[in-house]
């Protein structure tokens, strides 16, 4: 189902973000969604140039940022909506992130030619030379290079995300997923914000907190959720292109036995998420729900 609503989705302000917030204020009014949230990873740069297009376009524009926090050794990304843009928590926040970004890139580049691949700086710096983010290199980056290298067409690790493959609907990210995610053979370490203090940053600054995607992290283990609504969370991204119905039914009823108010996004990138589209998060429920919520809460 196509939904007037989508709070989830990454400018050119995140580091593996295709289209410039104005630009994606555009796709929205053209796709005849009314009510949007950019929310770029660790970075709240896409509001200004957002709110200014939405407001020209007739369009309730959001403040929204996605902070990577970290819970009982799990990570896991935090949404803050309506949010104070201007305040130097936000930018603390994405100078951790940068700090510690280059020398990840290079710890991932050394353990992606560990895999057999060779891959240069070269072909990397290529892919970033115009990015906000210049000189992050990241899962999905290294995806699109290697799978583009004729010499592995018939790679064994790559047959997988290739058209046809049994990955191959959606490759980069799900490249990333299995190879530079938590615990998979390319991660590096991160020092993220614990979720408590990511919570009460965003409350600190007028915000709401909704937990994005959580059947990535909340699947198995869902118990866990009445521990994290302690913390202060409001909301849970029940819709999600990383959901399928069911996981959505199920999110959708442990909301409302939290008394977390839902919310929905479809986590357009572009390139990065070839399938998703703005505006398709799998939403089944009145779209006026959410809009009450977020709007109201």
């Amino acid at each position: 189902m196509n939904s007037y609503i989508d709070l989830h989705m990454h400018s050119t302000y995140s580091d593996d973000g295709e289209f410039s917030p104005a630009e994606l204020v555009k796709m929205c009014h053209d796709a005849e969604i009314r009510i949007i949230s950019i929310t770029d990873h660790n970075c709240v740069k896409a509001n200004i140039e957002a709110e200014k297009e939405a407001e020209h376009l007739n369009i309730h524009y959001i403040s929204g940022i996605e902070i990577d926090c970290v819970y009982q050794d799990i990570n896991m990304h935090l949404i803050g909506y309506n949010i104070n843009c201007k305040s130097k928590d936000f930018e603390d926040i994405e100078n951790n992130i940068r700090k510690q970004a280059k020398e990840n890139s290079y710890k991932s580049l050394e353990l992606t030619r560990q895999l057999g691949f060779v891959i240069t700086e070269d072909e990397l710096n290529a892919l970033c030379k115009n990015a906000y983010w210049k000189g992050t290199w990241t899962g999905d980056m290294f995806a699109d290079i290697l799978l583009a290298k004729p010499e592995y067409s018939d790679n064994e690790i790559l047959l997988p995300y290739r058209k046809g493959g049994s990955k191959g609907d959606n490759p980069y990210v799900n490249f990333y997923w299995d190879y530079y995610s938590q615990g998979k053979p390319c991660y590096t370490n991160w020092v993220f914000p614990s979720l408590k203090d990511a919570i009460s940053l965003i409350k600190d600054n007028g915000g709401k907190t909704v937990l994005a995607h959580p059947g990535i992290y909340l699947k198995n283990q869902s118990n866990l959720l009445s521990e994290i609504k302690k913390l202060g969370l409001d909301g849970l991204e029940v819709f999600s292109s990383y959901h399928d119905k069911q996981d959505a039914e199920h999110f959708y009823k442990e909301a409302k036995r939290n008394n977390l108010f839902v919310t929905c996004g479809s986590d357009f990138h572009g390139k990065l998420k070839p399938p998703v589209k703005l505006g398709k998060s799998g939403c089944f429920i009145d779209p006026s729900e959410i809009e009450n919520a977020i709007l109201n809460n």
